[in-house]
Formats: structure tokens, sequence, C-alpha cells
């Protein structure tokens, strides 16, 4: 089960978001305990990510193949919240 613990070692690391025969690098650059308060039968803290991409393409909200080079190949929830010059950001939320 992935906590905020798996992803807060790996801040400013690059995940590999596979789209079909190539793949965008997603850099993560936040993780946050989200402050709810536990509801009877939680088996894990809620925390959010913020992934942010240097393509200017917008994805899709939808579940995306990510391989990271410690955490191996996870299948993720991201929905596109922002974009600016840099690139687009994007966000998982874990409950």
């Amino acid at each position: 089960m992935l906590t905020y613990e798996s992803f807060s070692p790996h801040f400013n690391s690059t995940f590999a978001l596979a789209l079909g025969e190539s793949a965008i690098d997603l850099t993560l650059t936040q993780a946050t305990r989200q402050s709810a308060l536990p509801f009877p039968g939680m088996v894990r803290e809620p925390f959010s990510l913020i992934f942010r991409s240097g393509s200017p393409v917008v994805l899709p909200q939808r579940t995306y193949p990510l391989t990271h080079a410690e955490l191996g190949k996870l299948d993720i929830f991201i929905v596109p919240i922002a974009r600016d010059v840099q690139g687009i950001a994007y966000q998982a939320v874990f409950n």
C-alpha cells in the first residue's frame, strides 16, 4: 500500500509516464499530508502528490502507468491542475 512515506524520500525525482511507445517524464515536486480527521476503518493517512511535466501537452485525467527507479511500476490516477511557462502540474490524491 502506498503511503506518504513511500514518496517522501523521492522529492525531485523522475517518474516516467508511459504513453504507448513513448514516455513523458514527471518530477515529484510536492507531497502533502491531508489534515482530514480519520474515519473508522481508514487504513492509511490521506495525502496528495504534485508532479510537474515540462511538456506543453496536457494529459487528460486518468490512471497512468508511472515507473520510478526505486518504487518500480505504479498505476496512479492523476489530474492536471495548472499550466505555466514551465509546463503542466498534475495532482494525485490518496485517501
